[in-house]
């Protein structure tokens, strides 16, 4: 058996939860790679929401999925993601099935725009409410840039206290790498 690395990791917890036709959400588009994956996966019939405070962000994806021709089925808001409930419509939160986050900062971008813990926090909480049972959050956690030890800790401790009954939380991550390797948390939300 071959240990699967963080981002192979964290788009298999998605695999395993969305179907064609359900709505997510790519919470920090970044460059676009996963808003095209989710894109795939929901298929015309479903859809993606993208959120992200940087145009430069906007435009990559926009890019990326225009030349994957899955614009159709992608909505990217120039907004923080804990705007995502006000900007989701309310008919269509109940077929929400997953939600991805990247944090830190836009690779190859400037580094002192990184996410918070507070907007982050929010957006999860937010997400977890609209949730259908068994949806999952991924949140792929970088923390080697300034804030970023903050942000983990704190959304550690939200996670850690998050109600059993409410969800199932998990941590994946190599315990014997260098350098603040990123690491998964995922949280599944309870039948």
């Amino acid at each position: 058996m071959i240990l699967d690395r963080i981002l192979p990791y964290a788009r298999k917890l998605l695999q395993s939860t969305v179907n064609e036709g359900d709505l997510t959400i790519d919470a920090t588009i970044g460059n676009g790679h996963d808003t095209v994956f989710l894109a795939k996966l929901v298929g015309e019939t479903g859809h993606v929401y993208g959120f992200d405070i940087q145009e430069l962000a906007i435009q990559k994806t926009t890019e990326r999925i225009n030349n994957e021709n899955l614009s159709k089925q992608v909505t990217l808001f120039q907004r923080s993601h804990a705007e995502v409930k006000k900007l989701i419509p309310a008919s269509s939160q109940e077929k929400l099935k997953g939600a991805i986050f990247n944090l830190g900062y836009l690779p190859g971008s400037d580094k002192s725009v990184v996410t918070v813990p507070e907007s982050t926090i929010s957006a999860i909480e937010q997400i977890l409410e609209m949730m259908a049972p068994e949806g999952i959050i991924v949140v792929v956690i970088y923390h080697g840039h300034e804030g970023g030890e903050i942000e983990k800790d704190e959304l550690m401790n939200f996670a850690q206290n998050i109600p059993q009954d409410l969800a199932h939380v998990l941590t994946y991550r190599f315990i014997n790498q260098a350098n603040n390797p990123p690491f998964i948390l995922a949280i599944e939300k309870r039948a």
